[in-house]
């Protein structure tokens, strides 16, 4: 199954963030997982038996439970997709970030202008 496959799910997407912040037991992610999306324990093994089987999450067994982390390898084939698109958007970003550093100066320019004229 193709990366972005596994990602258009929103179930599997928001377990991935999840993941991202700490490992977790499968316990732990189906109380947060029933709790938003209103499916059950089993809906919500199986997608962290497809996130496991596609690579991009691993589980261990730590006594009676099983520790979810996110596989890090697997977002590899996802950036190198989105990496050909990257060259798109970096300019406007590098834009956008100079024109709020502008706007940031001219205020800091404006309140001491202000200040100073009180005085």
């Amino acid at each position: 199954m193709h990366a972005f496959d596994i990602l258009s799910d929103p179930v599997r997407r928001r377990i991935l963030e999840l993941l991202a912040d700490a490992e977790l037991s499968s316990g732990a992610i189906v109380a947060v997982i029933s709790d938003e999306f209103g499916i059950s324990q089993p809906a919500v093994s199986q997608h962290l038996r497809i996130l496991r089987d596609s690579g991009f999450a691993t589980a261990r067994a730590a006594g009676r439970q099983r520790l979810y982390v996110v596989a890090p390898e697997r977002f590899d084939e996802v950036d190198a997709w989105v990496s050909r698109f990257r060259r798109t958007w970096e300019p406007r970003l590098e834009a956008l970030a100079t024109e709020v550093a502008r706007g940031k100066k001219k205020r800091l320019l404006q309140g001491r202008i202000v200040t100073t004229s009180k005085l």
